[in-house]
């Protein structure tokens, strides 16, 4: 079975899907056979594999990243809005029609076999399994039957890293006030913090640093810079624009640029994160 390692976050957007594909492209250059997984994603926009089959975009470049190819069970719930009528939900590539989000809320539950086959038959095919959570674990009014952040972890038994987004300023309350939502076991599984999005000297940061670090009991893994990566997420180029361009030289060109790109974020999560710590997270798993 896979090694797994977990990323969530204080809020959406603060750079899950990015740091995810960044462990990807590292543990795939050190030799390892490396899978991405988010139990449930919510996009208006999605990949069709080969096979006709529904997922996330941001899967499929944690995907590209790890240097395999995409595969729906990385994601097996695709949740699709469709306006004030609710969202449509795809479970492994299929639509199972539009439904409320109330109605949702009641039927999620019932959709973890379809995440722990998904995870399963994933983890026996590779060495790491690199986790995305979605929005904050923290969302108390969400936590019944989660199925995506720290509900997941414990399916999964993922230690947890945690980000938060310092540009949009607030990082340190977003990070403890963060994990002091969370139930004690829970808090046990955070095994450190990530910023991200800094600019600036991060000697001025160091100060906080080591306060946060005091009053979470949490180590600080790592400061990243705020990037600039283009690579497609959620919102990216169509996929037909992309399927029209396979065998041409515009997609080489494409392929070779995102090559480029997520080598560079794999050297910046080297240069910005302890990696050594990560590792030994990796191997530890919730036993540290």
């Amino acid at each position: 079975m896979a090694k797994t390692i977990m990323i969530q976050g204080t809020m959406s957007s603060a750079g899950k899907s990015l740091l995810c594909a960044g462990l990807c492209r590292v543990f795939h250059q050190e030799g390892y056979q490396v899978a991405p997984f988010k139990s449930q994603n919510m996009s208006s926009l999605c990949h069709v594999t080969p096979e006709g089959l529904l997922m996330s975009r941001a899967q499929v470049v944690q995907a590209e990243a790890a240097g395999i190819t995409p595969d729906v069970r990385m994601n097996p719930i695709l949740l699709r809005p469709q306006s004030d009528m609710g969202s449509e939900v795809i479970v492994n590539g299929v639509s199972r029609g539009l439904m409320k989000a109330a109605d949702y809320f009641k039927y999620k539950a019932s959709l973890i076999p379809d995440i722990l086959q998904a995870f399963h038959s994933l983890s026996v095919e590779n060495d790491v399994i690199v986790i995305e959570g979605a929005g904050s674990p923290a969302e108390i009014n969400l936590k019944n039957n989660d199925i995506v952040n720290m509900g997941l972890a414990k399916l999964c038994k993922a230690p947890v890293l945690l980000v938060g987004d310092i540009d949009r300023g607030g990082v340190f309350a977003q990070l403890y006030g963060t994990i002091a939502l969370l139930d004690n076991d829970e808090q046990a599984m955070i095994k450190g913090m990530v910023i991200n999005k800094f600019r600036g000297d991060v000697n001025l940061l160091k100060p906080g640093l080591c306060m946060i670090e005091e009053l979470t009991h949490k180590p600080v893994l790592g400061v990243l810079p705020m990037l600039e990566i283009q690579l497609p997420e959620e919102d990216s180029q169509s996929t037909s624009m992309r399927q029209s361009a396979q065998g041409t030289q515009k997609s080489v060109d494409i392929q070779d640029y995102r090559e480029e790109q997520y080598n560079f974020l794999a050297q910046a999560m080297r240069e910005n994160m302890n990696m050594q710590a990560i590792y030994a997270i990796l191997d530890a798993g919730l036993n540290q």
